[in-house]
């Protein structure tokens, strides 16, 4: 489930788009966090705990977790499905994280994807999963980031070990199989050449190679419009159709939504399958001193209320939704 590729236009044209797949109602809602944020779960475990040196907007899965998102300093951060997934083994005892906290982790503590991955190479704790509301499964997700840089980082959990891929090169990814095997699915798709033949389906590995094919292809430009517009098409040619799922491959789910963050200019755009409408948040137009307060904007059910242009002013002061812990405690 999802798509993620990164736009490298010029004069620092750099943008994130993702789609967000899923089989059922994901209960997303938009948030805006403030720095100074305080970040615990409340349980006598050892659980990390933080406060927050970066605003962010966010976007939710179910109001449990941070699924998507841009701070201010224009770091992106998004969680796709990874089937593949084997976290380590929790004893109660060490630092841990729950895994619906893992993508504000990032947004909150570092601006750049270089100062997050050497952070996560240093980190003393471990990433704990957690069963998914509405599911018995429990939750395999990997993590990618991008900056205004340009710069990328995939981390996934690979028989219980953190593996990360860092560099700028590594512009598109989807939700299965693991990042290295999609690296080689990159070459041997370079020698084919996508002006010949591209593979059509809604498998992770065909939209890998589609996303990874157009976005090299669409112009490099730096009006906005020009990158913004280009971009949505990309994440909307990989995008799986409205109502079709596929029940023995449950990675292969209907696009819900999708974003487009815009690092240059601090833009978050939001796009939902049940809405006429691309609607977004200006950054610059967010109070993220820590004085005020979590913000929210509602979309409704299936991410259906109607909005359009810039919505700044319709978030609503709110207190934070309660991220998920693990195991149901």
């Amino acid at each position: 489930m999802c798509s993620r590729l990164v736009y490298l236009g010029s004069e620092g044209r750099v943008l994130t788009g993702r789609s967000m797949d899923w089989t059922r109602e994901i209960g997303s809602n938009i948030w805006t966090f403030p720095r100074g944020s305080e970040r615990n779960v409340e349980a006598d475990l050892p659980y990390e705990s933080w406060t927050a040196q970066y605003g962010s907007v966010v976007t939710t899965a179910y109001d449990i977790c941070t699924t998507d998102g841009m701070n201010e300093r224009g770091l992106m951060a998004n969680l796709l499905w990874l089937p593949e997934s084997e976290y380590p083994n929790w004893d109660g005892e060490e630092s841990a994280l729950p895994i619906s906290m893992w993508a504000q982790y990032m947004l909150d503590n570092f601006a750049t994807v270089a100062e997050a991955v050497e952070a996560a190479q240093n980190d003393d704790f471990v990433i704990v999963t957690q069963r998914l509301p509405d599911d018995d499964r429990f939750a395999a997700l990997h993590l990618s980031l991008s900056d205004p840089t340009g710069d990328s980082a995939i981390m996934e959990f690979i028989d219980g070990e953190l593996v990360i891929h860092h560099d700028r090169d590594y512009q598109v990814m989807t939700n299965s199989p693991t990042f290295d095997k999609q690296l080689a699915l990159a070459e041997y798709w370079d020698e084919i050449g996508g002006t010949v033949m591209l593979p059509g389906t809604n498998r992770p590995a065909d939209r890998f190679v589609r996303a990874r094919f157009y976005t090299s292809a669409i112009p490099q430009v730096e009006d906005r419009r020009a990158a913004t517009a280009s971009v949505f098409s990309v994440i909307r040619n990989v995008s799986v159709p409205y109502g079709l799922s596929t029940p023995d491959a449950p990675h292969i789910s209907s696009t819900r939504w999708r974003t487009v963050a815009d690092h240059k200019d601090r833009i978050y755009y939001f796009e939902s399958a049940f809405t006429p409408n691309v609607f977004w948040v200006n950054l610059d137009a967010i109070d993220f001193s820590s004085e005020t307060s979590a913000k929210t904007l509602q979309l409704g059910p299936q991410q259906s209320n109607t909005f359009s242009g810039e919505v700044s002013d319709e978030l609503v002061a709110s207190d934070s939704f309660k991220f998920l812990r693990p195991h149901g405690e």
